[in-house]
């Protein structure tokens, strides 16, 4: 009978080990169940705060990219613009050049021949001297022209020389 009642104790051992690991558990899943109660409770009410955000900012790119689209129109018809000055600007200064030129050099030609008709008292050498300071004046005019627009007479564009910066001047100075 001993041997029976030692393992009728082992048998009620272990049901109450068994009945306090049930109550830990029905415990411990109750407490995960308040947990996630609350977490669905805070990921809802984050929905509906978080969500109204998203829709404003949605909106506001949506306005901010249709104001850019409008600035590219405008950058688009300023760049036109400045195209078309450019142009009027070139056509201008061609239609001017050719009479300015004429003039530059049939100044310079009777400046000349004037000279040489008080100097030689000679009609053919002041028309002789006129004519070729005349064309010496509109080729000079001509390469001014050039080295203002910064070409050489090979038509090739040179750099413009800048100064270096003065002591204190400049990123190197700071």
């Amino acid at each position: 009978m001993l041997a029976a009642s030692a393992s009728a104790y082992a048998d009620y051992a272990l049901a109450g080990f068994l009945v306090v690991v049930g109550l830990f558990l029905a415990w411990a899943l109750f407490k995960l169940g308040t947990v996630l109660t609350r977490t669905a409770s805070f990921i809802r009410s984050s929905e509906r705060e978080v969500m109204p955000v998203i829709n404003k900012a949605g909106g506001t790119v949506d306005r901010v990219n249709h104001q850019l689209d409008k600035l590219d129109t405008a950058t688009d018809s300023a760049v036109d613009a400045v195209v078309a000055a450019d142009e009027a600007v070139r056509s201008v200064s061609f239609a001017v050049k050719k009479p300015v030129q004429k003039i530059v050099g049939a100044t310079a030609g009777a400046s000349h021949g004037i000279a040489t008709l008080r100097a030689k008292r000679s009609l053919k050498s002041a028309m002789a001297s006129a004519k070729e300071a005349s064309q010496r004046r509109e080729d000079d005019f001509d390469e001014e022209l050039k080295q203002a627009r910064g070409q050489t007479s090979a038509g090739h564009v040179t750099p413009l020389s800048t100064p270096p910066p003065a002591s204190g001047d400049g990123p190197a100075a700071a």
